[in-house]
């Protein structure tokens, strides 16, 4: 049991760029013989006296029953003017393993972030006090950061198996939240709002200095910084109920989020966060300087890029006598771009399934316009440098340029067209 006042993180902010953290270590299992919490439960709270004790009797009975290691919950109250304190003070002493802790300044963030931070658990998990999520999940939810397999995990209402209960007006919100985030930030996970998500404590350790957001925000940015990191993540797809009587202010709400998404956009576009640093260390067969899993992907890339050029100068070939130089390269690489994205997306991207397979293709093609910028630029250039260059100069022209399309190809598939992928994103076993 522990009672305590913990200063409120500095409400300004500098102009300085964060620390530069240390490389991640490669993910181990825990060991199954532990003494001390492996697993920290945070409930944030702010004037929540009806809801607390309830929520943490049924937590603390739900975690005795059905988790196999050592837990502590944590009531995380944050400046709260109602009974909340008194009754978090009462749980501690009643329920074995379970603490609370008092900061000064409201935010669901800050309380996040002081609860983590002083944590010692090598898991480290919240979710909020009405329990809109089913509580089964937890324990899929944290298995795979005890196990090694992932970094994070995220509990997401808009995946594939989920079930989810609520208003027209909350679910349209939330689909336009997660939908602008995949637009602005080309994100790959489906739910950044569902409060009931699990980090590793070293991946927080890293994590943390670099969220600057200490009200609801906070998830958003953490998960954002950590796909752009190349950090994995895993997603559950959950029960949810909403929980009516939810005092969330909408409009102020979506406002700050908003302003956080412009905010790190302009870091990430900047370079300000130091990302590389955050890569895990990779084994044998790893390569220095590149993130986990590009190795492979850039194999199985250049393999379809391979086979789709012989195809496009195939075509091309067949089309250039009666179609024209221009006519003939625009239409070969139209026909053999969508053939490239339908096999990136298949074997350099492990995307299964017909979901998003339009919108992919969409961008795909969008990439395809800017090869075509710059291969057809090519040949325009050669033709007024070179008027009387025969077919096998402009073969090798386009071969040139083809490379240089390739490389910028590449980057935008792994960027924009399957970012989630490119952070090698898992979804739980009833996902497509």
């Amino acid at each position: 049991m522990s009672t305590a006042r913990w200063p409120a993180p500095a409400g300004c902010r500098t102009a300085t760029a964060p620390p530069a953290p240390r490389a991640l270590p490669r993910r181990v299992p825990l060991s199954v013989h532990h003494r001390e919490p492996v697993l920290d439960v945070v409930v944030p709270v702010h004037n929540e006296e009806n809801d607390l004790e309830p929520c943490v009797r049924r937590l603390h009975a739900h975690l005795a029953e059905t988790f196999p290691y050592p837990f502590r919950i944590t009531v995380a109250d944050n400046a709260s003017t109602d009974r909340t304190p008194r009754i978090a003070e009462r749980l501690s002493r009643e329920l074995p393993g379970t603490e609370w802790l008092r900061l000064a300044e409201k935010g669901r963030g800050r309380a996040l972030h002081t609860a983590w931070s002083r944590s010692r658990a090598p898991v480290l998990a919240y979710l909020d006090v009405d329990l809109s999520t089913d509580l089964a999940a937890l324990l899929p939810l944290v298995a795979p950061l005890i196990s090694g397999h992932s970094d994070i995990a995220i509990g997401t209402r808009l995946a594939p198996g989920s079930r989810v209960v609520r208003g027209p007006k909350r679910e349209i919100i939330s689909r336009c939240y997660n939908g602008l985030l995949r637009s602005t930030l080309a994100v790959g996970f489906t739910d950044a709002q569902c409060g009931f998500k699990a980090v590793r404590r070293d991946v927080a350790e890293r994590l943390l200095p670099l969220v600057e957001d200490r009200e609801w925000f906070f998830d958003t940015e953490l998960l954002v910084i950590a796909e752009r990191a190349g950090l994995r993540i895993h997603e559950v797809p959950v029960d949810w109920v909403d929980d009516p009587d939810s005092r969330v202010d909408l409009v102020p709400t979506a406002l700050a989020d908003l302003r956080g998404m412009a905010r790190l956009g302009r870091a990430l576009t900047r370079g300000r966060l130091p990302l590389a640093a955050l890569n895990r260390s990779e084994g044998p067969g790893g390569v220095a300087g590149l993130p986990p899993a590009l190795v492979p992907q850039l194999f199985r890339f250049a393999a379809v890029g391979a086979a789709s050029t012989l195809f496009y100068l195939l075509l091309y070939s067949v089309l250039r006598p009666s179609a024209g130089a221009q006519a003939a390269n625009a239409l070969a690489l139209l026909v053999s771009a969508v053939a490239n994205t339908a096999a990136n997306r298949r074997l350099t991207f492990g995307v299964r399934g017909r979901g998003g397979m339009v919108r992919h293709q969409v961008k795909g093609l969008t990439a395809f316009l800017a090869g075509l910028a710059l291969t057809s630029g090519s040949l325009a250039v050669l033709h007024r440098a070179a008027p009387g260059a025969d077919s096998r100069v402009e073969l090798l022209t386009l071969v040139a340029a083809n490379l240089v399309a390739t490389l910028l190809r590449f980057l935008l598939l792994r960027a924009w067209v399957f970012p989630g992928h490119r952070s090698r994103r898992t979804t739980g076993p009833s996902a497509s």
